[in-house]
């Protein structure tokens, strides 16, 4: 396939426990489990891709990669597929390498006053994926993982690199259902030591969180729940949802409205860039230990045949 040496279980398979060294510090349990599924899976060095009977869903990336030395980054979902199996995402762009998939990162983390490198371009920073599982049946193809968050510039007293924050991660494939498919992200953030604050750019876009790096046609539309939405630097208002179609393929964003700032804004690009769901923006916010942050979206893979009303019925569904 794309990502070294894989095993398969087929649709008859039963539970599979899998345990892999993930990252440079701590190793990964990763267990799958079937029961008669139409999805299946394949383990790599990498992490693992979803098939829905023969067809690519989507893989996540739980060991760190880079390019050259460069941008190392782990816990990310690339490649996205499209319905008939096409690549939709990139990783490693030429023009900005830091760009990874369906990633979630800020510009921004701090412990007290001292900034924990950045994460955005994956700079003093790692992430040691020390847990994953994943459970396939008929309704649901489900990753989930621990991640530990840590930074050179962040130590004890030992000189090690304590976990600052521990994030909680789940990836929900749904079946494909006529020409859609949903793809349902959550992630939890817990954090470990006083005095956390995460926050986007320190500048007038404060892009940060759920971004998809996409492959972009000059021909894409995009729109809201109040109609077509144009790009521009700074960010826009488009509503709870967010889509970009053309007449043949249709990505859309749905923002679940629990999360804290709903309905975000929305920083948008036409090419050469990511789209990012803006949360929290320029200002850094406190993550309180014991109090978690809990960001939920909802991919949407379509044709490019869904209409606003549509797009509205649907996030009314995943909102209840």
């Amino acid at each position: 396939m794309y990502f070294g040496n894989a095993s398969r279980w087929g649709l008859l398979g039963l539970l599979a426990c899998i345990t892999s060294s993930v990252g440079t510090r701590a190793a990964a349990q990763h267990s799958i489990e079937q029961e008669k599924a139409a999805f299946s899976a394949e383990q790599h060095d990498g992490g693992i891709t979803i098939f829905d009977g023969s067809t690519p869903v989507l893989s996540y990336q739980s060991a760190v990669r880079s390019r050259d030395g460069r941008w190392p980054r782990a816990n990310y979902v690339h490649p996205l597929y499209g319905l008939d199996g096409q690549v939709l995402t990139e990783d490693f762009p030429e023009d900005h390498g830091h760009h990874r998939g369906i990633f979630w990162a800020w510009h921004q983390v701090w412990v007290n006053d001292v900034a924990a490198g950045d994460p955005w371009v994956c700079e003093d920073f790692r992430w040691d994926v020390v847990q994953m599982n994943s459970q396939l049946d008929s309704t649901q193809a489900l990753i989930s993982a621990q991640v530990l968050w840590r930074s050179p510039k962040i130590l004890d007293e030992q000189g090690d690199q304590p976990a600052i924050v521990r994030e909680d991660l789940r990836v929900q494939v749904h079946p494909r259902i006529a020409d859609t498919r949903n793809v349902d992200f959550e992630i939890t953030l817990n954090a470990l030591l006083s005095g956390i604050r995460i926050g986007g750019s320190d500048d007038e876009k404060g892009y940060g969180g759920f971004s998809p790096r996409l492959k972009l046609a000059d021909d894409l539309v995009f729109s809201g729940s109040s109609g077509n939405v144009e790009p521009t630097t700074t960010a826009v208002a488009a509503g709870p949802w967010l889509n970009i179609a053309n007449t043949e393929m249709g990505f859309a964003i749905l923002c679940h409205p629990d999360n804290p700032g709903y309905p975000q804004p929305w920083i948008l690009r036409r090419g050469r860039s990511m789209q990012n769901a803006v949360y929290p923006g320029r200002e850094p916010v406190s993550l309180p230990v014991g109090v978690p942050l809990r960001l939920k979206y909802r991919v949407v893979l379509h044709r490019g045949q869904l209409q606003s009303e549509d797009l509205t019925r649907m996030h009314e569904q995943y909102a209840h």
